[in-house]
């Protein structure tokens, strides 16, 4: 007899052995089933109680869940578990609202005419990654919940395009927030985020607004090009701002009220230039693995710091493309290079502004012929002066079944613009290895256009092992000697096989690992010694790799 395995179930109207309607997919499936979704639009909305679900686009597809015509949220869900990847969620009110859920959105866009795009309230586990939100009357809004916010794109709302509040204390990582009709982001009431590597601009109001006794941490954040303060803390508000440029804002950029007692820490110029370039360069060392990945950077900027030179010599220099293209697998730390090859050219004066915007098929593919040329102009020219990364470019030139090559418009556009502007902004195409090949072979010039490929290999155990230590440490978490056996072994399992995350398969570990221990711990019947709510034993990193 073979283990039982969880249903995957096929929405795709008009195909035989599959569901017309996600609606039927989803009255159907049993917990923990995976609804794979063929491309499309759909308009429906659903409300979801004590469920255990994954929702995702079909490879290469692009979905649309249309609630634009009710006046309710179009995906509601109360407790249980769900994981939503690659989807476009549309709304008249609110598009998701979310309420003590364990919520994961990867990879999707999402739009609200007259509410938040997304709302979180009570959840003890969330997180947003890679995700476009705009077009709504906030962005985000997250109340009493504990998550992480990564790498998403939060532009063009009415309002407030971050509202954290009422004791939330997600991370926010790598997010651009720009475009707000009010403040970039606004805490209140009793807020702890941690805000790190975040770029705020284009608010009506300030930049980041502190209320009502929160205290956040802020690091390494720009707030820039904004109406209001970059950042004011009202009265009890505490917290730390460490290493934030606030420029091209209203004075005060930052505004304290009488009784704010935050601790700003800003470096000195001579730190600030060594972060700047051996600083930026030294954060790429640090990271895990990747020694090739590394050396081929360094490279490229040994490279564009010589021509510097020569060209303030008066000697000859050849045009140089400073666009890149990345392959390997997920999670092998092509975002995260990105971003600090895109900080690094800034440095170096190449780039004007450095400003990293992450995109996939959906943010540069329309829906008839025109306007995907329209969605990518408008796109590459809001990077002009940093990076347009794009995931899965592969995607672009795969066809999808739906009548239209819109994704060919997409790199034919592309072409043309790299071209244009190849001074002003740098493109990175990332995506398997493989499928790569098909994807450049769509246009004959698109290969000309860039400078380099840098492959990105998989993380190794002891790497895998290496990045959940350090999530553990940056988590205030220690993880018992007997531990590190189980994870090589559990690593050594997983590497190679199909679906393997890399990095993505490390946090899932740790982060199996902390529920486990969460359900150890309450089960204790009284309150836990400090040393124990640090420690990750045996039996939790067991029952997170089991």
């Amino acid at each position: 007899m073979t283990a039982a395995t969880s249903r995957t179930l096929l929405v795709a109207p008009g195909q035989q052995g599959a569901y017309a309607t996600i609606g039927d997919a989803v009255r159907a499936a049993p917990d923990d089933a995976t609804i794979s979704v063929a491309g499309g639009s759909y308009e429906e909305t659903f409300e979801l109680v004590e469920r255990r679900l994954t929702m995702r686009a079909a490879a290469g597809a692009t979905v649309r869940l249309d609630g634009t015509g009710a006046s309710w949220a179009t995906l509601k869900v109360r407790g249980g578990f769900l994981t939503l990847q690659g989807i476009e969620v549309a709304a008249e009110v609110t598009a998701v609202q979310a309420e003590d859920v364990e919520l994961t959105l990867e990879r999707c866009t999402v739009s609200a005419r007259g509410g938040p795009a997304v709302s979180v309230r009570g959840c003890r586990k969330f997180t947003l990654g890679r995700c476009t939100i705009s077009g709504a009357e906030q962005g985000v809004v997250v109340e009493s919940s504990s998550g992480r916010i990564e790498n998403c794109d939060i532009r063009d709302v009415t309002g407030d395009g971050l509202v954290i509040g009422l004791g939330a204390d997600p991370e926010v990582v790598g997010c651009t927030i720009a475009g707000c009709g009010h403040r970039g982001m606004y805490l209140y009431q009793y807020a702890r985020p941690v805000v790190e590597g975040c770029d705020v601009s284009r608010t009506t109001g300030a930049g980041i607004a502190v209320a009502h006794r929160s205290v956040p941490t802020i690091r390494r954040t720009k707030v820039h090009d904004v109406a209001g303060a970059g950042m004011s803390f009202g009265p009890d508000c505490g917290g730390q701002v460490e290493a934030c440029p606030l420029e091209n804002t209203a004075e005060p950029a930052l505004d304290l009220a009488e009784g704010a007692t935050p601790t700003v820490v800003a470096p000195s110029a001579a730190a600030s230039a060594a972060e700047g370039l051996d600083g930026l360069l030294s954060r790429l060392d640090e990271m895990v693995g990747l020694r090739a990945v590394k050396a081929e950077v360094r490279a490229v900027v040994d490279e564009i710091q010589v021509d510097e030179w020569r060209r303030n010599a008066g000697l000859a220099v050849g045009t140089v493309s400073h666009h890149l293209i990345f392959t390997g697998a997920p999670g092998t730390g092509k975002t995260t290079v990105a971003r600090t090859y895109g900080s690094l050219l800034r440095e170096l004066g190449v780039l004007e502004g450095g400003q990293f915007r992450e995109v996939s098929r959906r943010d540069l593919v329309g829906q008839y012929i025109g306007h995907t040329a329209e969605k990518t102009s408008v796109v590459f020219e809001e990077c002009l002066g940093g990076v347009l990364f794009i995931d899965e470019a592969y995607t672009l030139s795969r066809p999808t079944g739906g009548g239209g090559d819109f994704g060919q418009e997409a790199i034919d556009t592309l072409v043309k613009l790299m071209e244009d502007h190849r001074d002003q902004v740098a493109v990175i195409v990332a995506g398997y290895t493989g499928e790569m090949a098909g994807f450049l072979a769509a246009n004959p010039g698109l290969a000309s256009r860039f400078a380099k490929t840098i492959e990105f290999e998989d993380y190794t155990p002891p790497d895998l092992l290496e990045i959940v230590q350090r999530m553990a440490a940056e988590g205030d978490y220690l993880l018992e000697a007997d531990t590190k056996p189980l994870l090589l072994s559990h690593f050594d399992r997983i590497t190679g096989s199909p679906g393997f995350g890399n990095a993505r398969d490390a946090r899932r570990s740790f982060e199996g690992a902390r529920k486990a221990q969460s359900q150890r711990l309450r089960g204790l019947g009284r309150m836990p010694e400090t040393s124990e709510l640090r420690t990750l034993t045996a039996a939790d990193v067991q029952a997170a790799t089991s």
